[in-house]
């Protein structure tokens, strides 16, 4: 079983505003590594209720990266591998659209989604599987859930 969970965080309603990305490395059913990154947003803007969600400000961003030298990094740790994500359709677009606000190329992967298999949001599945989730809406935190999540239940 290998695949790569992922998980981001928005600050503003458009989709392609990630401020924070996690990802959980899996292979043979092991988690081998893990990425967490802040990313600075467009104009480093914010909504009030994206920041209630997952206590991410412009001040925490300020000075990190934008999206493209975040990609940098991940793109060869994503490409052509399986991406699973607990609501994958808001996850990947989001990536994708990120990707297209900054003109980067939409590479081709395979994706499922931790949601639509179990039927659940990702605190009430983390706590059916029996599954530690203490800072939910922390990309790591939740891309972790996630993977756990996929292991148990594929």
């Amino acid at each position: 079983m290998n695949f790569v969970a992922l998980d981001v965080e928005t600050a503003v309603g458009p989709r392609w505003s990630i401020c924070q990305v996690g990802l959980v490395f899996v292979e043979n059913g092991k988690v081998v590594d893990t990425f967490v990154e802040l990313v600075q947003p467009p104009d480093n803007n914010y909504s009030y209720w994206n920041t209630k969600i997952h206590g991410i400000t412009a001040e925490d961003t300020k000075k990190t990266p934008f999206f493209p030298e975040i990609w940098k990094k991940i793109q060869p740790m994503i490409e052509n591998k399986l991406i699973v994500a607990h609501n994958a359709p808001f996850d990947i677009d989001c990536m994708q659209k990120t990707l297209k606000h900054y003109k980067l190329d939409v590479p081709d992967f395979q994706s499922e989604c931790t949601y639509r298999m179990s039927g659940m949001n990702l605190k009430d599945a983390s706590q059916k599987y029996n599954i530690k989730l203490d800072n939910h809406h922390d990309a790591l935190a939740d891309a972790m859930a996630c993977a756990e999540i996929y292991m148990k239940i594929k």
